[in-house]
């Protein structure tokens, strides 16, 4: 298979190219505008591979990705603008970048009778959860501008399924860390922090919860549904692990070998949500399961920063 991965310098985009580069016979074609989320050095030993191709370019550039596309059996698209804080400073990126972006991938698989669209999206667009899971069939209510946008790009690809038969299938992760981050993010950002003996800001009194995944996990399931998912369908992927956000803040001390006094309590973020939880009995039907404990995830992504 021929596969075109769109943000794939990106996080969790270039941790995927390496996965299907390393771990599979698939070509895979890497489009990325190499924004500030975005660099070459996240694909560093895949990006001379033989069956890897780099481009730069824009996904809502509807004459390079209709060339693209005509060579591809498949697209993930990974590109978006993902920043929560960023988003509620100014929305407009996000909006252009993650519904209008998504729209042109979509509109160019349809013209190229593509075999499979993954549409990557987030925990996020179902909103808060005070108990229990959401499941996929839960009504998305998003409470930022990012999931706002992301939930849009969900709706517009099931759209395009309905309508246009368009293969798509959605994934929607928990909270991903691992190498390669955007040093903006919380573990990176508090580990390069706690190791330079800094403040660690944590917002409100650090108790919401995440689910937290390691991304080597999140890529083994978005291969699975890229190979396994049922098209029109989306899949949840979470590993069960919910932590506050204070936990987190202390074992990232804990694995700095820091003190605890970093730890410096800040206004709380507008609109924060206090928790999210996944149900993810659809994926594992697939013969899906996390691998790693946040422990072994964090002891690894902090040998890679640290």
């Amino acid at each position: 298979m021929r596969v075109l991965v769109t943000g794939g310098a990106g996080f969790i985009g270039s941790n995927f190219v390496h996965h299907l580069v390393e771990n599979t016979d698939d070509s895979v074609v890497t489009l990325d505008a190499l924004t500030y989320a975005g660099s070459k050095k996240n694909l560093e030993g895949v990006l001379d591979h033989s069956r890897h191709e780099f481009v730069e370019g824009d996904i809502r550039d509807r004459e390079l990705v209709d060339q693209l596309v005509a060579d591809v059996d498949a697209i993930v698209n990974f590109a978006a603008e993902s920043h929560v804080d960023r988003s509620i400073e100014g929305a407009e990126p996000f909006v252009s970048t993650n519904v209008q972006g998504t729209q042109t991938l979509l509109d160019a698989a349809n013209d190229a009778n593509i075999e499979r669209f993954i549409q990557i999206s987030t925990d996020e667009v179902y909103g808060e959860i005070e108990d229990g899971e959401f499941s996929e069939e839960d009504t998305l209510n998003p409470r930022n501008p990012y999931a706002a946008t992301k939930a849009g790009a969900d709706l517009l690809a099931q759209s395009y399924y309905t309508t246009h038969d368009v293969p798509v299938v959605i994934t929607r992760s928990s909270n991903n860390f691992g190498p390669r981050q955007h040093p903006e993010k919380l573990i990176p950002k508090f580990l390069k922090r706690a190791s330079e003996e800094r403040s660690l800001p944590v917002y409100g009194d650090g108790e919401n919860v995440r689910e937290w995944i390691y991304v080597t996990d999140n890529c083994r399931a978005i291969d699975t549904v890229l190979r396994e998912g049922v098209v029109g369908q989306a899949y949840n992927i979470g590993s069960g692990i919910e932590l506050q956000n204070i936990e987190v803040t202390r074992r990232i001390l804990d694995e700095a070998d820091a003190s605890k006094d970093l730890i410096e309590f800040v206004d709380d973020r507008a609109g924060h949500d206090q928790r999210y939880a996944l149900d993810t009995s659809k994926i594992e039907a697939l013969g899906w399961e996390p691998q790693l404990s946040f422990e072994e995830g964090l002891e690894r992504t902090a040998n890679y920063y640290l």
